[in-house]
């Protein structure tokens, strides 16, 4: 049976304070949890404060992005080793508001993703269609062209440490969500493609 994954983006919200504050009410809350994985991602600005408050907690310390480069002139961006240096054990991926608001292409995430495994970090790679992606009914086109392009030449092995997660980008802040008919519908066509693109057992 699979372990269920809970995973908190907390996007661009919360000062180092705040941060601190909802971690630590997390950790007193969820903090021992054995039948679930807990994970919560703040921004880079709390990284360092929220790892010290999650310590000796069962709770996972994600970032919610990284750059495509391992260092070096790249203005604005943050690397795996940084993160990494700060305690991060996760990085979320192909956001949709990576994708849609500044452009990521799954040939960027793809870089992100194999630098990412490289360097010893799990990847939460996110995909999901729009609401007129949906209405035209290529929800498993564009699906399945994020997760084959977003994990491209990443090994069977590699995959141990990749989590994908299915987030229809209409149910986004919307107030609308995805039934549960049609959230399985998608999970069953992620898992028949991983089928096929490494083991038909692995998925």
């Amino acid at each position: 049976m699979r372990k269920a994954f809970i995973a908190g983006n907390w996007k661009m919200h919360k000062t180092v304070a705040e941060a601190v504050a909802l971690a630590k009410e997390l950790v007193k809350a969820v903090g021992n949890e054995k039948n679930k994985t807990v994970l919560v991602a703040p921004p880079f600005t709390a990284l360092a404060a929220v790892s010290e408050a999650l310590k000796g907690s069962g709770i996972l310390l994600g970032a919610q992005n990284m750059g495509p480069e391992i260092s070096g002139a790249h203005t604005g961006e943050v690397s795996v080793k940084m993160l990494l240096d700060l305690g991060v054990s996760h990085v979320i991926l192909g956001h949709s508001e990576r994708r849609h608001v500044y452009a990521e292409s799954n040939e960027l995430v793809n870089r992100k993703v194999s630098l990412a495994l490289a360097e010893g970090m799990d990847v939460i790679l996110c995909v999901g269609e729009t609401e007129t992606e949906r209405e035209k009914g290529i929800t498993e086109e564009v699906v399945g062209d994020q997760v084959t392009r977003g994990l491209a030449l990443v090994s069977e092995a590699d995959m141990k440490k990749v989590v994908i997660a299915y987030e229809p980008v209409w149910a986004i802040g919307t107030g609308r969500t995805a039934t549960d008919e049609q959230a399985q519908e998608v999970h069953a066509f992620i898992r028949s493609l991983m089928g096929k693109m490494w083991n038909p057992d692995f998925a």
